[in-house]
């Protein structure tokens, strides 16, 4: 259906749906109605309580999660068991993407704050639906590819920017 009709044809409550909150995500906007209700039946939604861990800093990854409504705070704990606080993520954020195409040690944790519900897509089931269903797992890939790329500009960016200041502060140092 184009999207002329397809919005006059949509149902009450629409936005509500798991569909309209999956079209919402970066790395799925490029999908189609049909492929993103492919996409809705290999994600599970959960809800937590506050204070919950989702998961820690040094468990191996399994899958990454969209934040469907709540907060969830990323952080790291030092040597002495003290919480370094990296971000506080809100509804429409995504966490843990790398772990859908890598199983490696999480770099940080990761805890409610409040009620949250949490969509997760896991690396089993992505890659059964990429033997199975080869044409829209590949176009989610591609979406996840390019969100895991737009992100490592900026990190590459904001290192840049960081080794710059640094010069010049270590300049300034040896002036005064």
């Amino acid at each position: 259906m184009n999207p002329f009709w397809d919005n006059i044809f949509r149902r009450s409550g629409y936005e509500q749906t798991l569909t309209y909150f999956l079209s919402t995500m970066p790395m799925f906007k490029m999908l189609n109605k049909r492929e993103l209700t492919f996409l809705e039946n290999i994600v599970h939604v959960r809800n937590y309580e506050a204070d919950e861990i989702v998961f820690n800093e040094g468990d191996i990854g399994s899958g990454m999660y969209s934040i469907r409504s709540g907060q969830v705070q990323i952080y790291n704990l030092d040597d002495q068991g003290q919480e370094t606080e990296q971000a506080i993520l809100n509804p429409g954020d995504f966490f843990g993407e790398i772990a859908l195409t890598a199983s490696r040690p999480r770099c940080a944790s990761a805890r409610t704050t409040e009620p949250t519900v949490l969509v997760g897509l896991f690396r089993s089931d992505m890659m059964e639906a990429v033997r199975r269903h080869p044409a829209p797992s590949a176009k989610i890939m591609l979406g996840l590819n390019r969100v895991i790329s737009d992100r490592l500009l900026q990190c590459s960016l904001e290192l840049t920017k960081l080794k710059t200041q640094l010069n010049d502060n270590r300049e300034q140092l040896t002036d005064a």
